[in-house]
């Protein structure tokens, strides 16, 4: 009986000390995590449900954390994944009435030419309006590793350890991300293409 009520107690501290260590990283990251849901989402109010969810399922999982790493990658990773989640649930939600209206068969979400020559300028610019609606436009994987390599600057292998994919992906949806952004902005936005060139000066990437 007596050993019962140790163990009881010892596992009543630990998950104590599990919550307070918990909620002391989230709030260390907490901004940080949720200025990344934004720039996924692309809105205020779906950013929020997005870190909402994420917080939760990292508690749900925080047990399998490796404290070696860092908790913003690992937190990086569950707002990763939960958002493609949430957007492939919409997408299924959508698919009737996609089918439907597109009668010429085209798919909405269809990725443009590969061909063209990456941009990697475009995500160290202050994301303003154009860019957050260009970031929404192309694939949430593309997005997602956009954002980590170039707005987080993490390394490619950085950003294949929060996607959970190899390097070589990783470089892929970079480099289609990077381009799809230049078009979009070159249809939509020309002025902040031209924008991001001139602050580049001599440099010339765009």
């Amino acid at each position: 009986m007596f050993f019962s009520a140790a163990k009881e107690r010892l596992e009543t501290d630990t998950a104590q000390n599990r919550t307070a260590r918990f909620e002391r990283l989230l709030r260390e990251t907490q901004k940080p995590a949720f200025n990344f849901a934004l720039r996924l989402t692309g809105n205020r109010t779906e950013a929020e449900d997005l870190v909402q969810e994420a917080f939760v399922r990292a508690y749900r999982f925080f047990d399998k954390y490796d404290d070696s790493l860092p908790f913003t990658n690992w937190l990086y990773r569950i707002l990763a994944n939960t958002h493609i989640d949430l957007v492939r649930r919409k997408r299924r939600l959508k698919t009737t009435s996609l089918d439907t209206s597109n009668q010429d068969g085209a798919s909405s979400w269809e990725i443009a030419d590969e061909d063209a020559a990456a941009d990697r300028s475009i995500m160290e610019q202050t994301l303003d309006e154009p860019v957050q609606n260009a970031l929404r436009s192309i694939r949430p994987e593309f997005r997602t590793a956009v954002l980590l390599a170039d707005l987080e600057g993490m390394a490619y292998e950085e950003v294949a350890d929060v996607m959970k994919t190899s390097v070589g992906t990783v470089r892929s949806r970079i480099h289609r991300g990077r381009k799809q952004l230049r078009e979009h902005l070159l249809r939509h936005s020309p002025e902040s293409v031209r924008q991001m060139s001139a602050n580049k000066g001599d440099r010339n990437e765009l």
